[in-house]
């Protein structure tokens, strides 16, 4: 008695009254009779019975007996018997152990024949009751083979004794204290205190002192009872305390006092006193004389019967009146483990326990709303398991316990349904009728194949998931071949059976499919994905399915993967299948930019990869080729820099061990388009962007666009046909969709749509030009798109604007149209994205020749300052297009462009010196315009390779030459020195050598005109 006590908790209130523990105390005169001077119940009346020392001998019963020989009086696990037959051998009060008379079970008393008749003649006599579920039992009345079966009235005469007296109230109250605040060491204190409570537990009905006393101390009571089981041996039984535990808990639920509900506390007792009678050994060991026992006046055997019928007895103490079936929720619950005990005497009376839980239940069935028990479904499932156990002992205690649920089923499904609809009810019963007369009642309980057929009539979707996932669990019982194979078979015949009733298909072929790793039998697997395809093939399912699937975890393992590839979708339906996983695809791409991607835009992704790998849907693949192209490079976009933790994950997908690291987002649409092109025979474009480092351009963050703009040309110049499909796209795809998808798809318009218009254009294909799919596209509208993306904020739009007009100024009729665009255009060289600047001078270079004086002026002034920039590509397309544009001066306009002219000589002439070769070479060559612009000839040494430094006498040719010509025009050594702060090193350097060489040629030629003047 070690156990530490825990916080006291409330009384759990119940709702039932039928029966108490046997007195241990001669009852006296009737001094506190508090309720007791009330008209006695009946369950009352039965809680006298059981405490009567008479013996009576139980009346003859008809049972629903489908079992073999003399099952009905050799059960109870191989074990114990009915006490009832104990009875009838003539054992008397004083052979009961300790003092006790025998149990006797008030709730089981059986007179039906066995048998579930279900007509349908008494549905016609249903009429419109009230809504009230009050009338639930008189209401189920009405079907045959469920008739109420009132309590039996026959212990009404049996002799009752009064309360107790005063005196003996308080010595079992002193007696239950001494408990409380002392150790019970020994056998004969522990059942002084227990027979003490048992016997105070009896007055409890007529003495408020003793229910206010039991009342305030229940979590004493617990505690003391979960310590008395824990020091208990669970491998000898030797001692009648578990028997009065049992007795006690019993007697107390039937007076609405129940010590195994409402607390932490007290379901730990319920688990305690459920292992301790579960776990010992089998009777025949227990039977074994052990040396150094002391002798009793009982055998183990007899010790053991009647432990176990308490032990029975008290389960169904907790179902006699249970109108919400929470306690047979609860029953259930610490039953399931033992149900599916590998061990066979455990499994054994685990099975006779739920067999008399559900026999007793049903006798007292009175369901009001709303409704606890929520395993269903996961019952049925462990009940038909063991009927087709391979110990014919269970087998047969399953079909008694699975007959007695079929009827708690049917009066459940009658005061759960839609009253309004009696329809759906009388078909489920008619089908459960139809089913019943193929076989005979024997052979349904003994087949579990015919048990699904009959309870999947009445069981919805949920509870379907229930017995699929129960079903499914037992495959890994690898201790019980029997089981699996009969787990097989329940599983084929519920697949089979759930076609014909498709609103509940979807949910049990998806809780199954997220359990195929554990379900190795080839029959089973095939029927799985046979069901599937039936039903993904179906437009009225497809989408439900298909939300289903794509909750399971990804990327999917071997078993999803042989799912997805094995799919045989009718080939009506292939089209729609893939068209339903571009939508929920796209619709993601639609939403606005969020934390986290949905998480069923991942999985869709790798379900189409799966399914281009199956190759069962190559006709689709065809003929979606240009959407799932487009939908996938969106994908593409959407997935860069995302890891699997940037996803919207359920809870209950991953633990946090199996979240995948290796597998991103971007991964699996990459491996998807990969796949599409390949089984579209896209084999040139595929390697093309293997040997271009395509896929890695698609896949960075900075360089997507070059990716996608890699692939739209390959398409262009090695699959015309599918190039063609793709552009018709693009109008709808470039109007709808988030950003991320409206870059992608304009990074195929301009380098897909407005290149390949420009080829017809220059090829002269009038045919083409005549296609719908080239009016769906006409050129005006290119320019007007492209005119939007270039006045937007977005630089990765102007950025395409740019580059889509750069490939229409290709075409002469184009360049009338893009004209109208180079005010937008010029400012775009303002900007400080250098990709944006560059395309601008890129696109500037074919209109030069085509803008007015003062707009070329404006141009020159502003390409000017470009000059020096840090971006070597910026600088080097600046002083292009400056030479450009001098060679575009009219010789009328001579005059209004020499100053700008003569303003960027230095500077040319300083970065002819640059570091960068490239840079050098061209200021060579427009400073060369430049001095043909103002009919110079340039000194030989200007164009020399050397650098100045090594060739000072070259710096003093090109000094005099610029000092003669410039004289008077511009300062240049005032241009020259603000050079010397430049941030490289080469143009410091030239800058402050012909700066001195300057300085000296300037003295020299005013020392000069001093001496000649």
């Amino acid at each position: 008695m070690s156990l530490p006590r825990r916080g006291r908790g409330p009384r759990l209130a119940g709702s039932r009254v039928t029966g108490t523990a046997g007195p241990r105390a001669t009852a006296l005169s009737p001094q506190r009779t508090g309720r007791g001077a009330q008209a006695l119940s009946h369950a009352q009346r039965l809680t006298r019975r059981r405490h009567s020392s008479q013996q009576v001998p139980p009346e003859p019963e008809s049972q629903a007996d489908f079992r073999s020989g003399k099952w009905l009086f050799e059960r109870a696990g191989g074990d114990a018997r009915d006490s009832r037959q104990a009875l009838c051998a003539g054992i008397g009060s004083k052979h009961r152990i300790c003092g006790r008379e025998d149990v006797v079970i008030p709730c089981v008393s059986d007179n039906d024949s066995g048998s579930v008749d279900l007509q349908l003649s008494s549905i016609e006599d249903i009429r419109n009751r009230p809504s009230s579920v009050e009338n639930t039992d008189s209401d189920i009345s009405d079907f045959p083979g469920l008739p109420p079966e009132p309590l039996s009235d026959s212990f009404s005469s049996m002799a009752c004794p009064g309360p107790l007296g005063e005196i003996v109230i308080d010595t079992l109250i002193d007696s239950i204290k001494e408990g409380f605040n002392g150790d019970l060491k020994d056998e004969h204190e522990k059942l002084v205190f227990l027979r003490s409570l048992s016997s105070l537990s009896q007055n409890l009905p007529y003495d408020e002192t003793t229910e206010s006393f039991i009342n305030s101390h229940l979590v004493d009571i617990v505690h003391v009872l979960s310590v008395l089981v824990q020091e208990e041996s669970l491998h000898t039984l030797f001692s009648p305390v578990r028997q009065e535990i049992f007795v006690i808990i019993a007697g107390l639920s039937y007076l609405d006092v129940h010590l195994l509900f409402g607390s932490e506390d007290r379901a730990d007792l319920f688990s305690l006193v459920t292992r301790s009678l579960i776990t010992l050994p089998s009777l025949s060991i227990l039977s074994q004389p052990e040396e150094g026992m002391p002798s009793r006046p009982y055998t183990p055997e007899y010790l053991y019967r009647q432990t176990f019928q308490a032990f029975l007895e008290m389960l169904q103490s907790l179902v006699v009146k249970d109108p919400h079936l929470e306690n047979l929720d609860a029953i259930v619950k610490q039953m399931d483990p033992w149900l599916q005990s590998v061990v066979d005497h455990e499994r054994e009376r685990a099975t006779i326990s739920m067999s008399q839980v559900l026999k007793c239940l049903s006798r007292h069935l009175n369901l009001k709303l709303p409704l606890q028990f929520q395993r269903l479904g996961h019952l049925v499932a462990l009940m038909a398991l063991l009927c087709g156990d391979s110990l014919r002992e269970v087998a047969e205690e399953a079909a008694e316990g699975t007959h007695y649920l079929l009827r708690i089923t049917l009066r459940l499904k009658y005061i759960t349904h839609d009253k309004k609809n009696h329809q759906s009810l009388r078909n489920a019963l008619k089908k459960c009728r139809q089913l019943l007369e193929l076989c005979g009642i024997k052979q349904f309980y003994s087949c579990p194949v015919k048990i699904v057929q009959i309870f999947e009539v009445f069981l919805n979707a949920n509870e379907l998931c229930q017995f699929a996932i129960t079903t499914l669990d037992s495959l890994g019982n690898q201790s019980h071949p029997h089981t699996q194979g009969s787990a097989v078979e329940l599983l084929i015949t519920l697949v089979k059976d759930v076609e014909s009733q498709t609103e509940k298909v979807p949910e049990v072929v998806g809780v199954i499919c997220a359990r195929l790793s554990i379900i190795n039998q080839p029959r089973l697997r095939q029927q799985i994905i046979h069901t599937v395809s039936l039903f993904i093939s179906r437009p009225k399912y497809t989408d439900t399915m298909l939300s289903y699937l794509l909750c399971l975890p990804v990327p999917y393992d071997r078993h999803l993967a042989e799912l997805w590839r094995s799919l045989e979708v009718e080939l009506p339906s292939t089209t729609w299948l893939l068209w339903r996983l571009l939508k929920k695809l796209q619709k993601h791409h639609s939403m606005a930019p969020q934390e986290k991607t949905a998480y069923v835009a991942v999985a869709a992704t790798n379900a189409l990869y799966e399914l281009f790998v199956g190759n069962r849907l190559r006709a689709a693949m065809f003929r979606l080729c240009p959407q799932l192209l487009m939908t996938l490079l969106v994908q593409i976009h959407h997935s860069i820099g995302l890891t699997m933790s940037d996803i919207t994950v359920s809870s209950d997908l991953y633990t946090e061990q199996e979240m995948p690291s290796e597998v991103t987002p971007l991964c699996l649409a990459m491996q998807a388009t990969k796949m599409l092109l390949l089984r579209t025979l896209c084999w040139q474009e595929f390697y093309a962007m293997e040997k271009s480092r395509g896929w890695s351009l698609l896949g960075g963050n900075d360089c997507h666009l070059q990716g996608v703009f890699l692939l739209a040309n390959t398409l262009l110049e090695r699959n015309q046909d599918l190039a063609h499909k793709v552009m018709y796209l693009l109008v709808p795809l470039l109007n709808r969709g988030n950003e991320k998808h409206q870059l992608t798809s304009a990074g195929v318009f301009v380098e897909g749509g407005v290149r390949q218009s420009l080829v017809w254009l220059r090829s002269g294909c009038f045919q083409l030009l005549q296609s719908p799919v080239v009016k769906r596209l006409p050129n005006i509208y290119s320019v007007v798109r492209l005119r939007d993306w270039l006045l937007c904020g977005n630089n990765l739009f102007r950025i395409l604007a740019l580059r889509g007009l750069h490939h229409l100024v290709k075409h002469q009729k184009m360049k009338e149209d893009v004209s109208s665009l180079l005010p937008p255009i010029m400012d775009c060289l303002c900007e400080s994205d250098g990709r944006i600047v560059l395309l601008a001078m890129q696109l500037l270079l074919h209109f030069v020749g085509m803008v007015d004086p003062s707009t070329l002026a404006s141009l020159m002034k502003t390409v000017f300052s470009l000059f020096g920039d840090v971006r070597p590509d910026v600088h080097r397309v600046s002083m292009t297009l400056f030479g450009a544009s001098v060679k575009a001066v009219k010789r009328a306009d001579r005059k209004g462009i020499e100053n700008q002219i003569l303003g960027s000589l230095i500077p040319l002439l300083l970065y002819s010196q640059d570091d960068i070769d490239a840079i050098a070479e061209e200021s060579k060559r427009v400073l060369s315009i430049c001095a043909t612009f103002l009919k110079w000839k340039l000194p030989r040494a200007v164009s020399c390779k050397d650098p100045w430094y090594i060739r000072p006498v070259q710096v003093g040719t090109i000094c005099k030459f610029f000092g003669k010509k410039c004289k008077g025009k511009i300062n240049i050594l005032a241009q020259t020195l603000t050079y010397t702060k430049n941030a490289k090193l080469p143009i410091r350097r030239t800058a402050v050598l012909f700066g001195s060489f300057q300085s000296m040629w300037t003295a020299m030629s005013s020392r000069c005109r001093a001496l000649n003047g």
